[in-house]
């Protein structure tokens, strides 16, 4: 009798445990998220492995956070109506080409009326006139009225040196910090007039050296304060291995949770 009395007590245990547990997934699974993100990525090419390490990364952190994340490879779905769903707007290295009208006056609104907010990855700087597309004068104003002029084919290492330490996307980010391979992009301009700096690399940390330089002031990470959108443009952005710098994902994090108001 003891043997069966103990029987149907760890039977009885076990199944206010699957219950209880069952009841845990379900509300996991239908709790409204903190925040909806749509992030455009560039399809194919040269990035492609760089977005995938992305999603990957992405995928984790939404789910550690109760957020959502949604994914479109061209400009073809922006418009006023589609971005309302979304409390931030992650350019994936997507270029600031290949728009619609219909699709560059949304995201001027989003970000004009700070609708929502936006983080920007290395090719969003691609400024000027490229596969037959013109330069988009708004969103070279938007990012500082920039220009984009060369970069270092060959990649290099170096230092950036982060300037706006109180920002929210530079918290627990070091004074200075090492990028193993980058493009560097340089620009016709400093961004600096226009934008509140964040970060800078050290040109003359470049190794190897290079002579492709924008001559000492070659901001990295900016924020442009004269639109009521929370932005953030992050130039580094080519390689995968950026998401094992510790560093690189801690203001990939930051920005995501600022651009998106939490």
């Amino acid at each position: 009798m003891k043997k069966r009395a103990i029987g149907r007590l760890v039977s009885s245990c076990l199944f206010t445990l699957l219950v209880i547990y069952s009841e845990t997934l379900t509300f996991g699974q239908t709790s409204k998220p903190q925040f909806r993100v749509l992030a455009m990525t560039e399809a194919g090419g040269i990035h492609a492995p760089f977005v995938a390490a992305a999603k990957v990364w992405l995928k984790q952190l939404a789910d550690e956070n109760n957020f959502t994340i949604d994914y479109i490879e061209n400009a073809e779905p922006v418009n006023d109506a589609f971005l309302a769903n979304y409390q931030l707007f992650i350019q994936l290295n997507y270029p600031p080409y290949m728009w619609s009208d219909t699709a560059k006056e949304a995201f001027r609104n989003y970000i004009t009326q700070g609708k929502g907010g936006w983080v920007g990855f290395h090719h969003a700087t691609l400024l000027g006139e490229f596969d037959g597309y013109p330069m988009w004068p708004w969103f070279s104003e938007f990012m500082g009225g920039i220009r984009y002029k060369n970069y270092i084919a060959s990649f290099a290492k170096a230092t950036v040196q982060v300037e706006a330490k109180n920002h929210p996307c530079m918290k627990g980010v070091p004074a200075t910090f090492e990028v193993q391979k980058e493009e560097w992009y340089t620009y016709n301009k400093s961004p600096r007039p226009n934008v509140n700096v964040l970060a800078t690399v050290d040109e003359s940390s470049y190794s190897p050296d290079s002579e492709i330089k924008m001559g000492g002031d070659h901001p990295v990470v900016w924020s442009n304060e004269h639109v009521k959108a929370r932005n953030v443009y992050v130039f580094m952005g080519h390689h995968p291995d950026l998401f094992r710098n510790n560093v690189f994902t801690t203001i990939f994090r930051n920005a995501i949770f600022w651009g998106a108001g939490k």
